[in-house]
């Protein structure tokens, strides 16, 4: 069976009964999002609704899903909306919570829940999760080839990390492709840059952002909740795994991260990227108040490349980083 997800939740679970998990969001965001877009508005939703979930709607009716897990706690709060009208065309929803208050107990009982649902034991859980810790091991380094040794790219980052949410639904071949990549970066020269800045937020909706700041000397060096998708802390326990997983918490988890991040990368400065009617627009409050280095807000709401505006403050903020 095909099971689609609306943002990173337990994946071992499905991978341990031999079903395809798959992340509706990269299928939206690399197919034809405009269209996806237009067909959900076309059903009804209305035009004030996140891209990502009228996206993910779309994608979900004629992607061959077989059933979707809405994590209906700990991300969009327009999830509950988009599980029902996917339950009024007749595909099965699966809900899913991390509790607001980081409890460890009713974490553990989510997980529990989902494993009793598609019938796996957990110690075949673990399992898999050891197979797949063997990939996060390199996704690690991957990671320390960007920051470290300037080697990657933020887009390449972006897109390795991003798709650590379902391992493009084929771990063997994730890995497989992954050490490929490894190896050629090895050999690369370090990129020069002016600036070495962060990416805080929701993985963007802009096509073109990341070559726009390598145009303009300046690299991703750290995307934030990319790297959370691949789990990085490494816990041998699956409870604690996805409670360092700091995106479904609150701001203030994110925040101990990103300092900690931003003191190691030695950043210059970050922007923090939110999507148009997301209550995640109200954390750039906090983060402007405790971040430390300079930042820049951006917003994105249609699928497609940077606008003019949106082109000129960031040369502005780059400009203000120069003098």
């Amino acid at each position: 069976m095909n099971i689609g997800f609306t943002t990173s939740f337990p994946v071992e679970i499905v991978f341990a009964a031999g079903h395809k998990p798959i992340d509706l969001n990269n299928i939206f965001v690399t197919g034809n999002a405009r269209k996806f877009v237009e067909e959900a508005e076309f059903e009804g939703y209305p035009r004030n609704i996140c891209s990502w979930i009228k996206g993910m709607y779309s994608v979900a009716l004629t992607s061959e899903i077989d059933a979707v897990i809405g994590v209906v706690e700990g991300d969009c709060s327009n999830t509950h909306s988009l599980m029902e009208t996917l339950k009024d065309k007749n595909v099965e929803v699966i809900p899913f919570s991390f509790t607001y208050n980081r409890d460890r107990k009713e974490l553990e009982a989510e997980i529990n829940k989902l494993e009793e649902y598609f019938q796996v034991e957990h110690s075949d859980v673990l399992k898999v999760k050891k197979r797949l810790d063997e990939i996060r091991k390199k996704l690690i380094r991957l990671d320390e080839l960007t920051w470290k040794e300037k080697k990657v790219t933020g887009l390449e980052n972006h897109l390795w990390l991003v798709n650590s949410s379902d391992f493009n639904s084929n771990p063997d071949d994730f890995e497989k492709r992954l050490d490929t990549f490894l190896m050629e970066t090895e050999d690369r020269n370090p990129i020069k840059t002016d600036f070495r800045l962060g990416f805080l937020g929701v993985p963007p909706i802009i096509t073109d952002f990341y070559d726009f700041l390598l145009e303009h000397k300046t690299n991703i060096v750290f995307n934030e909740i990319q790297r959370q998708f691949s789990m990085p802390y490494l816990e041998e326990n699956l409870v604690d795994q996805y409670l360092k997983y700091t995106y479904p918490y609150s701001i203030f988890d994110r925040l101990e991260d990103i300092k900690i991040e931003i003191e190691k990368r030695k950043l210059d400065a970050v922007i923090s990227y939110s999507q148009s009617f997301c209550h995640r627009q109200i954390d750039n409050i906090l983060i402007k108040k405790y971040v430390d280095v300079p930042v820049l807000t951006i917003e994105g709401d249609q699928p497609g490349e940077l606008d003019a505006r949106t082109k000129l403050r960031i040369e502005s903020f780059l400009d203000m980083l120069r003098y």
